[in-house]
């Protein structure tokens, strides 16, 4: 079973990225961020705080595999939520089960599988056949969420938007589980002054190449 371990910082362009890969390469897919704001989505309805460990870690336990395409796990208070319910070391280790469960068995028969996230390469899956690690400057990857905001009809300052990343990667990088870093051996791929199809592009030399005994049997899906 081949895992590709894709981590990075908010608006990176990994999801994207994540997304594209699993389906050239005929790969299931796990967004794990989804995870944590669907943890963040129970606190909310449950009128708890996001930072209370005993609450935080019981909405953990709840959360289920058919929420993760709740489209209120898109909302901006929820992706503030995650990055505090995710700095607990409770909320990380109930997870931690849900994902390399994926990870060792993929849905659907697939021969591995793709995820993203903040500590995949590190923690999740330390032996995943290939790791990236996905970053852009902070004004770049703000410029890119507030587009993704207006897309979606969201109002948005690029000022606050770009404070708030700032607040977000503080604190993903100083948690003391599973702190958001590059693993040793993963490849870092700056999309600063790439756009999507060119990050895909050279992600994807990158994957086929450590993947090609495999992903040379049969035709990608892309």
């Amino acid at each position: 079973m081949s895992v590709v371990a894709i981590d990075g910082p908010a608006a990176a362009g990994k999801g994207t990225l994540a997304r594209r890969l699993a389906k050239h390469f005929g790969l299931a897919y796990l967004d794990t961020g989804k995870l944590y704001r669907a943890t963040a989505l129970h606190v909310i309805e449950a009128g708890d705080d996001p930072a209370d460990p005993a609450a935080a870690r019981r909405a953990a336990l709840a959360v289920r595999p058919d929420e993760l395409a709740n489209p209120r796990l898109l909302d901006e208070d929820v992706a503030r939520a995650s990055s505090v319910v995710a700095a607990e070391p409770g909320v990380r280790q109930a997870l931690l089960a849900f994902q390399r469960g994926f990870a060792a068995a993929p849905p659907e028969g697939t021969r591995g599988a793709v995820l993203d996230g903040r500590d995949i390469g590190t923690v999740v899956c330390p032996d995943a056949a290939v790791k990236l690690y996905v970053t852009a400057s902070a004004e770049t990857r703000a410029a890119r969420r507030v587009k993704e905001l207006r897309d979606r009809g969201v109002e948005s300052i690029e000022a606050a938007v770009l404070q708030d990343l700032l607040v977000r990667d503080q604190r993903d990088a100083s948690r003391l589980s599973a702190p958001s870093k590059p693993a040793e051996d993963a490849i870092v791929l700056d999309t600063t002054h790439l756009d999507a199809d060119a990050a895909f592009a050279i992600a994807a030399d990158l994957v086929g190449r450590k993947l090609r005994p495999w992903s040379a049997e049969g035709p990608s899906r892309d």
